[in-house]
């Protein structure tokens, strides 16, 4: 993380939940923003002290003071005043609301905040007009010009289009989309998205969505913060009862929107039939993609073997002038992965696959083909070679990966204000 000099523009956080607690560790390490103003929405605890003992302590990271400045590391949180509803963070001040969870009631403009992170998880759908109490636009009208929301976008009405005004991005694969000018409401997609999209994006560069013939993924995902500590009865109309079962005790079958998410940030998706899973363990974070890929082989050439699928990773990785792709052929696990700065994803290059094999096509089944051309033909069935690649990607869904990235588009929009 690089510390940088306050530029005197307040930082919006919409939210304490994972993201937004760690959201405040990031930016209170890298110092860009003059203040934080948090909404926390409703009293929390029995006082401001009991905030700073939830800043300051995380089970998954250890303590905020070791976080910044390791084993040498003195007190960060300072001046804590209840009766302002301030203190001071590793040098930087912050300020907690606690009167008003809907975003077009949240004290933005009083405050002097031009630019909101909202990481709620609440507020997405960016079609709905900014008075209604769930619509993600009433940041704007509440005073904020720029909202980053920490989540893919989802439209209630599926005949709706994505407003102009709105666009979704993942920081190194499509960052030209974001236009300052045009652009008010940014997704800055998943953690999920964000994995798969730097381990997509190298496979299309090299092979083009032509030779791609179709394409999978699981996530083995991190438990998070919407899962059960232990079994609970469902909701009414509840239809996943999945959902309501210990995230201690179980691997949980579950969906994930990935998918729909990175056509937004890689369109040349929309040509490759694609899949995509999740798993969620007992785990707190460190998470894992098993990407799988069918190629459509060459007759003449080199054949797609490990050794160049690996290759295409270690030299995209080492173009990479984010650093956010990694390459790595060391044996890992999850908890190797956690916490490294801004890798959006860690490719296991020791567990590489590949298998090739001749698919057969009945070219009578093919629809639109020409029969008069089939009757002429000695056989109708066609054999091509396919090469089935799996690929494995690493992720720290919390504050390695996502947050981190999560700040560094954050910057970016703000130093476009």
């Amino acid at each position: 993380m690089v510390a940088m000099e306050a530029n005197g523009l307040k930082l919006g956080i919409n939210g304490f939940g994972r993201i937004g607690k760690l959201t405040l560790w990031h930016h209170v390490g890298r110092k860009h923003f003059s203040e934080l103003v948090v909404n926390l929405g409703r009293e929390v605890g029995g006082s401001l002290s009991d905030i700073a003992h939830y800043v300051e302590r995380d089970s998954t990271y250890g303590s905020l003071r070791g976080y910044l400045h390791g084993f040498q590391a003195k007190p960060v949180i300072e001046e804590v005043d209840e009766s302002a509803g301030t203190m001071r963070v590793n040098g930087v001040p912050a300020r907690f609301l606690r009167a008003h969870r809907s975003p077009r009631d949240i004290e933005w403009r009083e405050n002097g905040v031009k630019l909101v992170v909202d990481t709620t998880g609440q507020f997405l759908d960016p079609t709905l007009p900014p008075d209604e109490a769930k619509s993600i636009r009433g940041h704007l009208d509440a005073g904020a010009q720029k909202v980053i929301v920490s989540a893919p976008f989802k439209i209630k009405d599926k005949r709706t289009p994505m407003p102009d005004d709105a666009v979704t991005t993942v920081m190194g694969i499509n960052d030209e989309t974001y236009d300052p000018r045009v652009h008010k409401l940014v997704s800055n997609a998943s953690c999920t998205t964000t994995c798969l999209a730097h381990m997509v994006k190298p496979m299309l560069n090299v092979f083009g969505p032509k030779k791609i013939l179709s394409a999978s993924m699981a996530t083995v995902h991190a438990a998070t913060g919407s899962q059960q500590v232990l079994d609970r009865l469902p909701k009414a109309g509840a239809s996943d009862l999945r959902k309501n079962r210990s995230v201690m005790n179980n691997i949980i079958l579950t969906s994930t929107g990935a998918a729909n998410a990175l056509r937004l940030v890689i369109p040349e998706m929309e040509e490759i039939g694609f899949i995509a899973e999740s798993v969620r363990i007992p785990n707190t974070t460190g998470s894992l993609i098993i990407l799988v890929v069918n190629l459509q082989e060459e007759v003449t050439g080199e054949s797609i073997r490990r050794e160049m699928i690996n290759d295409i990773y270690r030299q995209a990785a080492e173009a990479d002038p984010n650093g956010y792709l990694h390459y790595d052929e060391k044996q890992n696990v999850s908890c190797d992965i956690v916490g490294l700065p801004r890798a959006a994803a860690i490719i296991e290059g020791h567990e590489t696959h590949t298998r090739t094999g001749e698919a057969g096509i009945d070219l009578e089944k093919v629809p639109g083909m020409d029969q008069s051309i089939i009757s002429q033909l000695k056989t109708t069935t066609v054999r091509i070679p396919i090469t089935q690649a799996v690929v494995y990607g690493w992720y720290d869904n919390e504050l390695g990966s996502y947050v981190n990235m999560l700040g560094d588009r954050t910057v970016g929009v703000a130093e476009n204000l």
